[in-house]
């Protein structure tokens, strides 16, 4: 009981991260100023899709743990989860950490605690 409980921490927690990196795509662009059209489409297109595969890190999680926690076939999602996340946070702290904006901040620390909480929930 205790693992789904991680489990479902960490799928909330970086399924929430990444609903709240859909919401500010807009204002993430215009703060870039005046670029070229097709520069801030792709800062959009990037800005959505880190969302959605946030979003479907921790969907996948969740079900999964709802259908059998146990099996070999969630332990394998629940570790290359753990495996993407920790990629994220590496690169988010070598780069977004850098910058004073306080989100950029603490991307790192979310990815990393979500995958904390997915695997000792896997595999504890």
């Amino acid at each position: 009981m205790f693992n789904q409980v991680l489990l479902y921490s960490g799928s909330a927690f970086i399924s929430f991260w990444g609903v709240a990196h859909l919401f500010p795509t807009r204002s993430v662009v215009s703060g870039f100023g005046e670029i070229a059209v097709d520069n801030k489409r792709i800062i959009t297109m990037e800005w959505i899709i880190e969302g959605i595969a946030l979003i479907f890190i921790g969907s996948i999680n969740a079900i999964v743990t709802v259908i059998d926690h146990t099996s070999s076939i969630s332990l394998a999602i629940y570790l290359s989860s753990v495996v993407f996340l920790v990629v994220l946070a590496l690169v988010s702290f070598f780069t977004g950490f850098k910058i004073s904006f306080l989100p950029y901040k603490l991307c790192p620390v979310i990815f990393i605690t979500s995958a904390v909480l997915i695997l000792l929930g896997g595999f504890l």
